[in-house]
């Protein structure tokens, strides 16, 4: 009997012991937790774009699909002289298959029946130019519809623009970003009378490109503005740091 009473009492004890431990590792780890700072680091630059692509297409229809095809080959060799006096190296020049369509017009006569009849061959070709000589793409884009005048269905896009060094300016703003935040992270610390500790988590926010000074509102997948030459590049880095 008197063996069994100190069985209870060892067993009380190291419960005693027991619960005291979990519950001091647990209100250090709620310490731990509550005593963190949450900041979000930023950075941003401006740059220009190196690469620029541009597009037109051009189009001719006819009966007789022979002539419909001359004519688009006229058509080819003016828009093809027309770039190289622009000064663009023939190398950059594409020019894509030709689509070719046949198109009827469609009628119902007074008893409803309906019936369609031939109306010609329809053939358009695309051209595009991919470089990195932009003023001479951008002067080409603007001036190509002067070739209407020499009787040419053409219809030109506005060009694109692209940087060709993207990662690493991507790489370069992460690193300044996560600079940004921790410098915040030091200051907050300072004011609250302790010290920075180590990083706990850190999570890269949308890489978002704009044009420069247009206002264009940030987008929740990422902005991607490929219309502007001139460009803002800006991303976020969210970093929890613990205090001491």
């Amino acid at each position: 009997m008197k063996s069994n009473s100190i069985i209870i009492a060892v067993i009380a004890g190291l419960s005693v012991i027991i619960f005291g431990w979990v519950l001091g590792n647990a209100y250090k780890f709620k310490y731990k937790v509550n005593n963190t700072v949450n900041v979000t680091g930023n950075a941003k630059k401006d740059f220009e774009a190196d690469i620029v692509k541009w597009s037109a297409s051009y189009s001719r229809k006819s009966m007789d699909l022979t002539q419909a095809s001359e004519q688009l080959k006229q058509d080819r060799d003016l828009v093809r002289q027309f770039l190289e006096k622009q000064g663009i190296n023939p190398k950059e020049i594409l020019f894509n298959a030709v689509n070719i369509n046949k198109e009827f017009s469609y009628h119902s006569d007074g008893s409803g029946n309906s019936y369609n009849t031939f109306t010609g061959y329809s053939l358009l070709q695309n051209v595009s130019v991919e470089s990195k000589d932009l003023d001479k793409v951008d002067n080409a884009s603007r001036e190509i519809s002067t070739l209407i005048s020499q009787g040419l269905e053409l219809s030109s896009n506005s060009p694109s623009y692209y940087y060709s060094k993207l990662e690493d300016l991507k790489l370069e703003l992460i690193s300044q970003a996560s600079a940004n935040a921790k410098q915040r992270a030091v200051n907050i610390a300072k004011e609250a009378g302790s010290s920075l500790g180590d990083l706990i988590k850190a999570d890269l926010g949308i890489f978002q490109i704009t044009g420069q000074n247009d206002n264009e509102e940030y987008s929740y997948g990422g902005a991607f503005n490929t219309s502007s030459r001139s460009k803002t590049a800006n991303i976020t880095v969210k970093s929890s740091y613990g205090a001491n």
